[in-house]
């Protein structure tokens, strides 16, 4: 069973996101939210809160146990991006490009043996 989450129109770049996304692909949910209480960049606060989203979601539409999860698959898609203008000499202007990302996270459940 797959155990999904999004987080939709985040104002980060999805580049910056993928960073953080790389660490902790692969890993053990309860062990990646302990990784990213501790990482000092703005989207491990981001990826943490959509992860424990996530680990909700398995408690209470699947009665997974939380300690059987890991993250099967974590991606940052880029989003809608927001173009603003600023000035700039001789009457012209300098387009700023805010980028913003949209995160999916995956969790499965470990087979036992």
């Amino acid at each position: 069973m797959k155990i999904r989450a999004h987080n939709k129109h985040v104002m980060i770049s999805p580049q910056k996101l993928r960073l953080v996304c790389d660490e902790v692909r692969g890993m053990d949910a309860r062990q990646a939210d302990v990784l990213l209480k501790f990482l000092p960049q703005k989207g491990a606060q981001i990826i943490r809160k959509t992860l424990a989203s996530a680990m909700a979601n398995a408690e209470e539409n699947f009665e997974a146990n939380p300690s059987d999860l890991y993250i099967e698959q974590i991606y940052a898609n880029e989003g809608p991006r927001l173009r603003r203008f600023k000035a700039g000499a001789r009457g012209r202007y300098k387009p700023r490009v805010r980028r913003t990302a949209h995160l999916t996270v995956v969790l499965a459940q470990r087979e036992v043996e």
